[in-house]
């Protein structure tokens, strides 16, 4: 049965190469029938009434009548919407929400899902990664097994039983057709279980006796549940290989692979597994690998979201100025702005991005316009962290499992610095050459950051604080984002969530 599946699936899915070639050979065009069909159906919004989408003829009245917004200002819509009101930002009645674990004032943001946002962003790429994978490895037998997909829960709006909210990857899992359970696993009473205590323990008793052929998750997750697997089958050599024979695709986006890539070819000990990287996130599917042999990734232009460009250096003027991508460069750093068909309007994402090609427009993730440091001008992204910390640890000899950075702010005569908390995997026989490989790094990426170092007169050097296993764990359960999409916020620009790590190891809680 699942081989007859997997022959219908390469068919159906090679369709979308032709879609995705479309795209590449005319992505100004495909830009400017996605920008026109938004602002149509805008215009049957409240959201567009107010803003007189009726009057906007071309993307420069756009740009002119509808200001870049972060969540907070569209809040008052999404919050309509949330309640239950009909055509607030889209036309229609919005019934499912993510629940970001992007924060606000440490609330979560819930970004509404629109059928369409479904239909033609989320699931879309979804079937544009297996096309490209099968295109890339025509010998696959993907779907002659299942697929492990590892995702969070959802809740019942109190206030309007008929609408619900959970993380993306849950509300994904409860829209699919039912045709994807015969390929995926586990089922649904299991993935989509509150408890990630009790869900990772019932994932892997139930998973671990299938045969699972691909995985779909992030990193940091996937890992807690290959781990509870081997603790399970009571295997004193870890190797995922042994449990899964057949296992050949990762699918992973959300953070950075660079810190777990090593590790993963420890535990998956073979040349024929393939690592498929995407750029996704609540608000939309932006960008997948096209090409392994490269890192960055191709920007899809034809999931209903129309794309503008911030440089980061003029993020924080009054009116910054956008750009189209027919006006961008390569090799600048630009905060995304996106307007979707999930009503969101010139929404500032949050996220940075650098063109690594044009004509196909390639990018890569530098970092967050929030997730940085730059408390004295070094400007550090995380980019630049997740590349230091990967060269410190191939140097050393170890593995990071989690970490997070901010900035130690002057006080009184003493210089400023940087404070890293760090939870190993083994930590380093030589903290000092780990210290020192990071910080040599840092100064060889970032020219901001080797100004403020030099002769240790504005930055001292980094001071690393090693944490007890299971540290993040623990501070991302007391914060209730424990599983599903939640990631470790890497760098901030304050001290507000090392102070609260450092207080909860301090009172053992």
């Amino acid at each position: 049965m699942l081989f007859i599946v997997h022959k219908i699936a390469q068919w159906i899915l090679s369709r979308r190469l032709d879609y995705i070639e479309n795209f590449v050979l005319h992505p100004l065009e495909t830009q400017e029938r996605v920008f026109k069909s938004l602002l149509e159906q805008g215009r049957k919004s409240a959201f567009g009434s107010d803003y007189g989408f009726g009057d906007i003829m071309n993307f420069a009245d756009f740009q002119r009548q509808v200001p870049v917004s972060s969540y907070e200002q569209l809040f008052p819509y999404i919050d309509r919407a949330f309640k239950g009101e009909s055509n607030i930002l889209w036309p229609g009645k919005v019934n499912w929400f993510s629940k970001s674990s992007g924060t606000t004032n440490d609330k979560s943001k819930f970004i509404p899902l629109t059928q369409e946002s479904l239909d033609d962003c989320h699931y879309r790429l979804g079937q544009d990664m297996l096309a490209v994978y099968l295109n890339n490895k025509p010998e696959s037998k993907l779907f002659t097994g299942k697929s492990l997909s590892i995702g969070g829960s959802l809740s019942e709006n109190p206030n309007n039983r008929s609408i619900h909210f959970g993380d993306v990857s849950a509300v994904l899992t409860e829209n699919l057709p039912r045709f994807y359970e015969l390929v995926r696993t586990p089922g649904k009473n299991i993935a989509l279980m509150s408890s990630w205590e009790e869900k990772v323990v019932a994932m892997a008793r139930e998973v671990m006796y299938e045969d699972v052929t691909s995985i779909v998750g992030v990193p940091t997750w996937t890992q807690v549940l290959i781990y509870k697997i081997f603790e399970l089958l009571k295997m004193e050599e870890p190797n995922l290989l042994k449990v899964w024979p057949n296992l050949e695709l990762f699918l992973h986006g959300g953070v950075s692979f660079d810190p777990y890539r090593e590790h993963f070819h420890k535990l998956i000990p073979s040349d024929q597994m393939t690592y498929m990287d995407c750029y996704n996130a609540s608000e939309g599917f932006f960008a997948l690998q096209d090409d392994f042999s490269r890192p960055d990734l191709l920007l899809m232009l034809d999931y209903g979201i129309f794309f503008e460009f911030i440089p980061v250096e003029h993020l924080d003027e009054d009116h910054p100025r956008s750009y189209t991508l027919g006006e961008v460069e390569m090799g600048k750093n630009y905060a995304m702005v996106i307007t979707t068909n999930g009503g969101l309007w010139r929404y500032l994402i949050g996220d940075t991005i650098m063109f690594t090609s044009l004509y196909p427009f390639r990018i890569k993730i530098t970092g967050r316009t929030k997730h940085f440091i730059n408390a004295f001008g070094e400007e550090l992204m995380v980019d630049n962290a997740e590349k230091a910390i990967s060269e410190a640890c191939q140097a050393t000899g170890t593995r990071v499992e989690n970490y997070t950075a901010a900035p130690i702010f002057f006080d009184g005569g003493s210089r400023g610095g940087h404070e890293w908390l760090i939870e190993f995997d083994t930590p380093p026989a030589d903290m000092k050459l780990f210290g020192r490989i990071l910080d040599e790094t840092l100064k060889s990426l970032n020219s901001d950051y080797e100004a403020k170092r030099k002769g240790d007169l504005a930055l001292g050097p980094p001071r690393i604080h090693v944490l007890p296993e299971g540290t993040f764990i623990r501070w991302m359960k007391k914060r209730g984002k424990l599983g599903g999409q939640h990631k470790v916020p890497r760098l901030a620009n304050n001290r507000d969530y090392l102070e609260d790590i450092l207080r909860m190891i301090a009172v053992g809680s």
